[in-house]
């Protein structure tokens, strides 16, 4: 696998240089609504709406192949929190915000996402690709960065987990201020399987919602978790029964939407307090790019039947969904 489409992301250096930042004023009004200007975003990886009436901007995953994070789905994730970050200081003079909460969960039934792009590593490593390895992660924790900082904007950002959320895909979850997982979804950190760990946010993000000594057993123990698990520990926030995921979303919105002021405040200074820097990602990263390199044969071999498996899964999903379509 070679990369057809560099994760680069498409913006100035201005606009890549992530920091956190005040809401400061922008041009004049612009003349079509928030959910409509949302409803003209079109991308090949993901599917984004705004419902005007809950202020919920809705983004779910819908990648055409394997159920991870590939460059491609990357570079269009880093795009669309681009684009908010401009959306919020266009519109930042309007009494209304354009939207009040962010989700983001997944199109593929029984999936949320598998991780890193495993088949590109395992390539990347065996030719000793230390700047495309680097670089990949760097764009992803950049990524997950935006996530954390909620697009320097004022909202409420929650992940829907309705499946499978493993290595990558449960830090994703974790970087957003609220996991919502429906009672069926599983989540974990299977990286010590071939000999790695997850290099992209778990440990900054566990860490902080749990503490180090717990944040270590859950990376180097493999173990895959279930969504009940998780909340009685305090990392998932709600848990959902099956197929309730978006009304428990809803109703939570409905309940909380009068105290949203001082709940985005108070996950602001939740930031502040115990904040996790871009630095410190990258420089995680910079240990991961370092232990891949540092794999073997065997390890290597473990990763690519587990891409192999994702494939076998990905095409059953398929052959359910043209069932469905029958």
């Amino acid at each position: 696998m070679t990369f057809l489409s560099k994760p680069v992301i498409a913006a100035t250096p201005a606009e890549t240089r992530i920091v956190e930042a005040t809401f400061e004023a922008g041009p004049a009004a612009s003349p079509v609504p928030a959910h409509v200007e949302v409803a003209a975003r079109r991308y090949s990886t993901l599917d984004v709406s705004l419902d005007a009436t809950s202020g919920i901007f809705w983004c779910h995953m819908k990648p055409a192949g394997r159920p991870s994070f590939t460059p491609e789905l990357l570079h269009e994730i880093s795009d669309m929190q681009l684009w908010i970050e401009q959306m919020f200081q266009a519109r930042s003079h309007e009494r209304k915000l354009p939207f009040q909460y962010f989700v983001m969960g997944s199109r593929l039934p029984g999936i949320f996402n598998l991780g890193g792009d495993l088949g590109l590593f395992a390539e990347r490593i065996r030719q000793g690709d230390r700047a495309t390895m680097r670089e990949y992660g760097h764009v992803a924790v950049e990524a997950i960065y935006r996530n954390h900082v909620a697009f320097r904007s004022p909202v409420v950002t929650m992940a829907l987990v309705q499946g499978d959320a493993l290595g990558g895909g449960f830090e994703c979850a974790l970087s957003l201020d609220l996991i919502v997982a429906e009672r069926s979804a599983k989540l974990g950190l299977p990286e010590i399987l071939f000999n790695l760990f997850p290099g992209m946010g778990a440990y900054s993000f566990l860490s902080r919602r749990l503490d180090a000594q717990r944040a270590e057993k859950m990376i180097t123990s493999g173990k895959i978790y279930t969504a009940a698990e998780l909340h009685e520990m305090g990392v998932v926030d709600v848990l959902a029964e099956d197929g309730e995921g978006e009304l428990a979303i809803e109703e939570y919105v409905e309940k909380n939407r009068r105290k949203h002021n001082a709940h985005q405040a108070v996950l602001q200074a939740r930031r502040r307090v115990n904040p996790v820097t871009l630095d410190e990602l990258r420089d995680v990263v910079d240990i991961w790019v370092e232990a891949a390199l540092r794999l073997e044969e065997p390890d290597l071999r473990k990763m690519v039947r587990l891409t192999q498996a994702q494939d076998r899964r990905r095409a059953a999903v398929n052959a359910s969904l043209m069932v469905a379509a029958e």
